[in-house]
């Protein structure tokens, strides 16, 4: 196992990744395929009276869950491309050049302060 994969690896709070950014259709290609392997028939809702009557081992009750978690997976990407969306809205939206000049004077204005 490459370093990379070794800290991709890790379990959550065991270290930040080397990349954070998640993958809904990757997910879900994984997750499709391995139901598609698994061949179970339907699958329960995660969480349901239904899902929680099936057997620990029953292969359809972690499926179920991993089906479950392609939602948090793309709410994370969607949270992502949101707040990217977002700073580019600022960076595009602000006059850096003034915002750099109010912060010089106030710093000289301080430093004035400071030493009358």
């Amino acid at each position: 196992m490459t370093a990379d994969a070794e800290q991709e690896a890790r379990p959550i709070g065991a270290g930040s990744p080397a990349s954070q950014e998640v993958n809904w259709w990757a997910t879900h290609q994984f997750i499709e395929a391995a139901v598609a392997q698994a061949n179970t028939g339907p699958l329960p809702v995660a969480g349901t009276p239904t899902w929680a009557a099936l057997a620990d081992g029953d292969p359809r009750k972690l499926l179920a869950l991993a089906v479950a978690g392609e939602h948090h997976v793309l709410r994370q990407q969607i949270g992502q491309e949101q707040r990217a969306q977002a700073a580019e809205d600022v960076w595009a939206g602000a006059d850096w050049s003034e915002v750099a000049r109010q912060i010089h004077r106030r710093r000289e204005i301080d430093e004035h302060r400071r030493t009358a």
